[in-house]
């Protein structure tokens, strides 16, 4: 297992879900998390003492500002930012309608804006505070959660733009950040045993899907790789990552990396 124990993270949106098994998963590695989220919950961390609950709605910059003020005057530094958090999975029904896969011209207007603002722009503005520091540093990484609707037609067109926003925003800052040693890289998971499919456990094959917690610990793996920078600007797949450096999932399994062909 990676060693982590002097690094310090912040994971954006981890109420739940992935974002909330990527800070356990860095937890688990011995790294000393910052979670955000607006309905964030200590109860939800009680268990362990390596995660910190701040409240955060990052659609509001001061708040975002007073997260990373706190981070580095409680530590004096910050080795990893992962941000997950995203909007435009509310209200998902709308007069008795699932407006998911709606085609763009019925779409809701919110659910582009949500996406961007959330989304795409909260992963711009907590970069640069995260930046700011680890430029100082001459070290640190950078984690886009993102997802194959970057790359392929996935659930709707807002969805698919917002996220290959997301995949240039990687590429983009690796470019501008690698003289200075900070890593950047965008981030796969495959099908992630969330609290809402589990909630649909009973129509899904579960067969080759992940933990929330596994994401973290391909987090956790590239936070310990000293070579990490060679893999900046890149867009990674979580399961691929644990066939490369050997971690399993928290089942003891190895999940099978998944193709765009699949997808």
């Amino acid at each position: 297992m990676p060693n982590l124990s002097e690094r310090i993270a912040v994971v954006t949106g981890a109420s739940r879900g992935v974002g909330k098994g990527v800070a356990l998963g860095l937890a688990e590695a011995g790294a000393v998390v910052y979670v955000t989220g607006r309905s964030i919950a200590e109860e939800s961390f009680t268990a362990n003492e390596q995660v910190i609950p701040v409240h955060c709605d990052h659609t509001d910059d001061r708040e975002v500002e007073a997260v990373f003020r706190r981070v580095i005057d409680d530590q004096g530094h910050l080795d990893i930012l992962v941000n997950n958090v995203w909007g435009g999975y509310e209200k998902m029904v709308e007069s008795g309608e699932f407006t998911w896969p709606l085609p763009f011209w019925k779409q809701p207007l919110w659910r582009w804006d949500a996406m961007f603002a959330a989304g795409v722009r909260a992963h711009y503005v907590s970069s640069i505070h995260a930046a700011g520091e680890m430029v100082k540093q001459r070290s640190g990484l950078i984690v886009n959660i993102s997802f194959w609707a970057a790359q392929k037609y996935v659930g709707n067109v807002a969805y698919g733009a917002s996220k290959a926003a997301t995949d240039k925003l990687t590429a983009d800052m690796a470019h501008e950040l690698r003289e200075h040693n900070v890593a950047v890289v965008s981030l796969y998971p495959g099908l992630v045993r969330t609290e809402k499919v589990m909630e649909a456990a009973a129509f899904l094959d579960l067969s080759n899907s992940e933990s929330p917690q596994f994401i973290g610990r391909a987090v956790a793996a590239l936070a310990s790789d000293p070579n990490v920078i060679h893999k900046s600007g890149q867009v990674l797949v979580a399961a691929a990552l644990a066939q490369e450096y050997g971690f399993t999932d928290t089942d003891g399994k190895q999940p099978r990396p998944l193709s765009l062909k699949e997808v």
